[in-house]
């Protein structure tokens, strides 16, 4: 599990798992994280994790918030990341981290909706198991259609561990797969603080479980997600 080492002036003071969708840091008491630093807002910053990657997003503190002595405003956080945050430092540790794309969440991020392509071979069913000699059930896969847009009924499978749906600055979302359920969480809001929807209830840092048939909307885009029979 990825966790924070808190440290100030090279002392060690404390080590928190990121064991939940969200974990917000800052000095008000309220926070998972308190800092007692008068060079920290009340809410500074936040940390969503969605399976083994974090994003770490500034919540327009005063002071800013700095990552290897780099002022972000939303960073993909890696193994090894020295957070900043007035006199006190926050140390990522998460050995595994994807670092699929070391800018992916700098990036910008669309959706690239393609037609369902055949599986590769290694994703079909294994060969029959010489206890029972029947194949293992290969785990259902989920897709989105689009709804409206140039990219109307084309489809896009979801095929990746993580998927991130919109671009920086606007409304960005994250879809991931734990077990046989797909998952959804609000990544970013849009400028007047929307975020994308799920049959029209926003979807903020709290994650939502999509069943068949619901209607994701996020900047303008309308898709509907299904469950391959």
């Amino acid at each position: 599990m990825a966790k924070l080492i808190l440290s100030e002036n090279m002392r060690v003071l404390d080590e928190f798992p990121l064991d939940r969708d969200c974990i917000t840091i800052g000095r008000r008491g309220d926070n998972d994280i308190q800092i007692d630093d008068r060079a920290v807002s009340g809410y500074h910053c936040q940390i969503l994790t969605v399976l083994n990657d974090s994003f770490l997003e500034d919540l327009q503190s005063t002071n800013g918030t700095y990552v290897n002595s780099k002022r972000i405003t939303k960073h993909a956080l890696h193994n090894g990341d020295i957070i900043i945050l007035g006199t006190h430092q926050l140390q990522y540790e998460n050995e595994l981290a994807s670092g699929e794309d070391d800018e992916r969440y700098d990036k910008t991020m669309v959706i690239r909706p393609t037609l369902p392509q055949q599986s590769p071979q290694n994703d079909h069913p294994a060969a029959a198991s010489e206890e029972t000699g029947e194949a293992p059930t290969a785990p259902k896969r989920g897709h989105l259609k689009i709804l409206n847009g140039t990219n109307k009924d084309k489809l896009f499978p979801l095929t990746r561990a993580m998927t991130t749906l919109g671009k920086p600055g606007q409304q960005v979302a994250a879809i991931t797969r734990r077990g046989e359920k797909y998952v959804i969480i609000g990544v970013e809001a849009d400028s007047a603080n929307r975020y994308p929807t799920v049959n029209d209830n926003p979807v903020s840092s709290r994650s939502i479980v999509l069943n068949e048939g619901d209607v994701i909307q996020l900047n303008g885009i309308r898709m509907v997600f299904h469950i391959d029979q």
